[in-house]
């Protein structure tokens, strides 16, 4: 559990990196949630819990883009190197192989 809620402040320092007011809403959230839950007992639950925060993770991890307004009718989206991928070109008629 533990181990989680730490991967979970990192990743949280990663993709929220210079946005204080989501650092600390995201540092909140998981705070409160982890402490909701601390005294359940149930294996079964504490299971689900566990899945459900490293979905969140992977989420956070894999599809969150940072967005900054540069002007009243801009934004500029600042993506992390690891949600950077090659793009597959489309082709209208596939080669054969």
């Amino acid at each position: 559990v533990l181990k989680l809620f730490k991967l979970l402040h990192r990743t949280r320092q990663e993709v929220f990196k210079n946005d204080t007011k989501a650092l600390e809403a995201a540092r909140q959230k998981i705070n409160e949630e982890f402490r909701n839950n601390r005294d359940e007992k149930s294996e079964e639950k504490i299971n689900e819990l566990l899945k459900i925060a490293s979905d969140v993770e992977v989420i956070l991890r894999t599809s969150v883009i940072q967005a900054v307004h540069t002007g009243s009718d801009k934004i500029v989206l600042v993506p992390r190197k690891d949600l950077l991928q090659d793009n597959t070109p489309y082709l209208d008629k596939p080669t054969k192989k």
